[in-house]
């Protein structure tokens, strides 16, 4: 399982958390205790929300796909029409 499986796994199990403290809290009355349970719930939400913020972060990095380089020499017929960038001009000390 993925890790956005995991977290869209978790925030349906809140959302069920949520709804049943609501039913809960319908019977029982708002008396402390039921309080504390919703706030406690409300946290919970409020952390997975600043989990999927950081998720990408904390994922790691796709490698993309290995170019194999062979060991054999360039074609130096390439080369035939560029200038060598950055040693300066033919007849000339660089500086």
């Amino acid at each position: 399982m993925s890790v956005h499986d995991d977290l869209t796994s978790v925030q349906r199990c809140l959302d069920d958390l949520s709804r049943t403290v609501g039913r809960l809290e319908q019977q029982l009355g708002a008396g402390l205790e039921m309080r504390r349970v919703r706030t406690d719930a409300d946290h919970l939400r409020e952390s997975l929300a600043l989990l999927r913020e950081a998720a990408p972060a904390l994922s790691p990095a796709v490698r993309p796909d290995l170019v194999p380089i062979p060991d054999t020499p360039y074609d130096s017929s390439l080369w035939t029409d560029s200038d060598d960038e950055g040693l300066g001009g033919r007849d000339r000390r660089a500086p």
